[in-house]
C-alpha cells in the first residue's frame, strides 16, 4: 500500500478484515469496508473504515465505482471469495492489486483472466503458512512491525466471544453461519 491509495476490504468485520482496516489506515489508505449487515459495518466504522458497503443490499461494483469517482480500488483485500471476488476485481483501479487471502464464502471463484489485461492489474496470493516456512526472515520482520503496532494501539484485535473447548463446535457453527464480527477464541480446559 502507498499512502493515498484506496483499500477495499471484503469480509471487513471478520478478524482479518478488521486487522486489514487498521493496517490500511496506518499506511495512509482510504479504506472502504464491505460486509453483509449494518451491525457488522458499524464495527468496521469503529475500527477506522472511511466508507461502508453492505454488499448484500447494493451492487458492489457500482458502489465501489461511485465511492471512488470511477477510479476503482487500488488494493482489494479478499478473504471471502465466492460471488464477491469478480465484481470487486472488475472495480479495481488501473494497476490495482487483488490480494487473495481465503475463501470464507466456501466457493473458489473462477476469474475471467482477461480482466488482468484490461486493468493492468495483479492477482496476488497471500498464504501466511507458506510465507512463514519459505521466508522466515521476512516473517520475523513483519511480526516485529505488527507487534509494535499492537503495542502502540494501532491494531486492536476484537474478541467477539470466548468458548470453552467443549463448546468448540458452537464456535465453528457461529463462524459458518456468519454471526461473528472479530475473532472467536476457543480456550482449552485448564490443567487438572
Amino acid at each position: 500500500m502507498r499512502q493515498g491509495e484506496t483499500l477495499l476490504v471484503l469480509g471487513a468485520s471478520g478478524g482479518v478484515g478488521l486487522a486489514a482496516i487498521e493496517i490500511g489506515k496506518k499506511l495512509g489508505a482510504r479504506v472502504i469496508a464491505a460486509a453483509s449487515t449494518a451491525d457488522k459495518l458499524a464495527v468496521c466504522r469503529e475500527h477506522g473504515a472511511d466508507d461502508l458497503i453492505n454488499y448484500e443490499e447494493v451492487d458492489l461494483k457500482a458502489t465501489i465505482r461511485e465511492l471512488t469517482s470511477g477510479k476503482g480500488a487500488d488494493v482489494i483485500y479478499d478473504p471471502v471469495g465466492g460471488k464477491y471476488t469478480e465484481p470487486a476485481l472488475r472495480s479495481a483501479a488501473w494497476r490495482g492489486r487483488l490480494l487473495v487471502v481465503g475463501f470464507a464464502a466456501g466457493d473458489i471463484p473462477k476469474i475471467p483472466i482477461n480482466l488482468t489485461l484490461l486493468k493492468g492489474c495483479s492477482i496476488v496470493g497471500v498464504f501466511w503458512g507458506d510465507y512463514a516456512k519459505r521466508e522466515p526472515g521476512g516473517l520475523m520482520k513483519d511480526l516485529q512491525v505488527l507487534f509494535g503496532w499492537l503495542k502502540e494501539g494501532v491494531l486492536r484485535p476484537m474478541i467477539a466471544e470466548v468458548y470453552p473447548l467443549d463448546r468448540g463446535a458452537d464456535a465453528i457453527l457461529a463462524l459458518m453461519e456468519r454471526r461473528v464480527s472479530g475473532k472467536l477464541v476457543v480456550q482449552p480446559a485448564p490443567p487438572d
